[in-house]
């Protein structure tokens, strides 16, 4: 993985010192708050429903057992015990004090961390595919591309006050597991006819109040483009993206109106302007970048006991069958942690369970973690010998949860638990459902449901194959149920059904909803989502509102 240089490491430590003054000013009252506000959103602090919370940076999810042992002592020390992982790739601390926030970001920095651009109208945290560098089914790892966009886009110059947030996602592999298709700008890796490497560019993709899904701008980009281009698409949408209404600054929204045709002329007129003269980070650190991302050295060894075990323990085989996937090298899997226990906050990992699997990564992971935009943390390269101990010391910690891709895989954005926009509950509603089902849910099978407590769809309900969007109607909770999303390179909008839950309601509709969905499914393999392509909306309708 890449580690910081002496610029980085520098940049870093002289911007905790400007906001540890900054904070200074705010507790003595010389700042107000909205004084303050500029400043500590340019460090990840935000202002909670209840406290302060800070958004710590995991570029493109990579990070060390070290790193993950310093977010555990953070936890402990200055927060409640625990982290929450969320749709970024970050993981945020819920109950900071103000006056500890620059000690915070002083111990994230003697790990080479940070919170610089997780807020803020600004490019934020570039977002990869979990299973990058290790996939069986990639094309090329996508993260020296991401810690490039990285280093490019931090404290860029022109982009630190954009009309709005801007978010980038890349995917190394055809299996789009980044939801570029629902990014501001979205990079999938390509090799055009001669094997060359290159990217297909999606742009003005996004959820939210408006939700989108992004369109190609660039069929293929060769590599040695990709900053320029990015600068130039960035440099037209700061130029005539809209700045006098915050629901419509968002880049898809500039796209759509100004129609995608005039959009990419704009871009391609700005791009081969300043295309010979582009002065951003070149190809040699490119180069630099990809050794820093070399795969480790792997293991020649039996895995047999892998075999054996899948054979024996049927409580092993299960979790192999839902959290395990294909690993470039035919002796290896990836492991998906699950952080979604049944009726457990989903993304929320105490700092004991951080220590345990910082442990097992050194141990039998080569050192390297991931974190999922899907609230879940990963092993990329564990041996098949040695995963039935793995297993043995997960299950010891409660992190050995069998459920990766079915229904108790909830994405849930933290509501009004936490969140000052949220109108609704998430996390108590992604509880009830998997506790629910949590007997079901192997028979159900594959099944992505997705919870936001407000329009801004922190929790991508829109892409879910089941989402629930929280709103407020006259003062009480309503749960409204889309279907059909697709967060994948099928990218879809999930389609409304109709009026929506109450709190007490949205329940049981999951009930009657799952329950014609085992009913109608054609064999007991057929997804639902492949029912629901099949049969079409009418009879889920049907099963939502009969009690009405």
């Amino acid at each position: 993985m890449y580690s910081y240089q002496p610029f980085d490491k520098a940049f870093v430590r002289r911007r905790i010192t400007q906001f540890r003054e900054q904070i200074r000013r705010r507790l003595d009252g010389s700042l107000t708050e909205e004084e303050f506000k500029p400043f500590r959103l340019m460090n990840g602090l935000y202002m909670q429903l209840h406290a302060y919370m800070l958004r710590v940076a995991i570029p493109y999810g990579t990070f060390s057992p070290a790193q993950l042992r310093q977010m555990a002592y953070i936890a402990d020390r200055w927060d409640k015990g625990y982290g929450h992982f969320t749709t970024r790739q970050n993981i945020q601390y819920n109950w900071p004090q103000l006056d500890n926030v620059a000690d915070i970001l002083e111990a994230l920095a003697d790990v080479d961390m940070h919170a610089i651009q997780t807020s803020g109208n600004c490019i934020r945290n570039v977002t990869a595919d979990h299973f990058a560098g290790a996939a069986a089914d990639e094309i090329e790892d996508p993260r020296p591309t991401a810690e490039l966009i990285r280093q490019w886009s931090t404290d860029h110059p022109e982009f630190m006050f954009l009309p709005r947030k801007f978010k980038i996602a890349l995917t190394g592999s055809p299996q789009d597991r980044a939801v570029t298709r629902a990014h501001d700008i979205g990079l999938q890796m390509q090799r055009d006819a001669t094997g060359a490497p290159g990217y297909t560019v999606i742009v003005g993709g996004g959820l939210g109040r408006t939700p989108v899904i992004g369109q190609v701008i660039r069929e293929f980009l060769p590599k040695a483009e990709l900053l320029p281009y990015l600068e130039a698409i960035l440099s037209v949408y700061n130029s005539i993206g809209r700045r006098d209404n915050l629901y419509k600054a968002r880049i898809k929204i500039t796209v759509q109106q100004v129609g995608l045709e005039a959009f990419r002329a704009q871009v391609e007129e700005r791009f081969q302007r300043i295309r010979p003269h582009f002065s951003g980070v070149d190809q040699a650190l490119l180069t630099e970048l990809e050794a820093a991302f070399a795969p480790p050295e792997y293991q020649t060894a039996d895995t047999s006991a892998f075999d054996q075990a899948r054979q024996q323990d049927p409580i092993f085989n299960a979790w192999a069958g839902t959290n395990l996937h294909p690993h470039k090298h035919p002796d290896y899997a990836i492991v998906t942690v699950s952080l979604k226990a049944h009726g457990q906050t989903p993304g929320d990992i105490n700092s004991h369970q951080m220590r345990v699997l910082a442990d097992l990564a050194e141990t039998c992971g080569h050192s390297d973690l991931r974190a999922s935009h899907e609230q879940n943390l990963i092993l990329p390269h564990v041996h098949k010998g040695d995963l039935p101990a793995l297993h043995a010391a997960l299950r010891e910690h409660g992190l050995a949860t069998a459920n990766i891709g079915l229904i108790s895989d909830i994405i849930a954005c933290p509501g009004m638990d936490y969140c000052s926009l949220a109108m609704a509950r998430s996390i108590p509603i992604a509880q009830q459902i998997a506790q629910r089902f949590d007997e079901l849910e192997h028979q159900i099978g594959p099944l992505k449901v997705k919870i936001s407590g407000c329009i801004n769809a922190c929790g991508h309900h829109h892409v879910g194959h089941i989402g629930i969007l929280g709103m407020d109607r006259g003062g009480v909770e309503s749960y409204q149920i889309t279907l059909g999303g697709d967060h994948t390179e099928q990218a879809t909008l999930g389609k409304r059904t109709g009026q929506g839950f109450s709190y007490e309601d949205i329940l049981p509709a999951m009930e009657r909803l799952i329950q014609a969905y085992l009913a109608q499914r054609s064999t007991a393999d057929e997804s639902f989502t492949d029912t629901y392509r099949r049969l079409g909306p009418a009879p889920f309708k049907t099963a939502l509102y009969a009690h009405v």
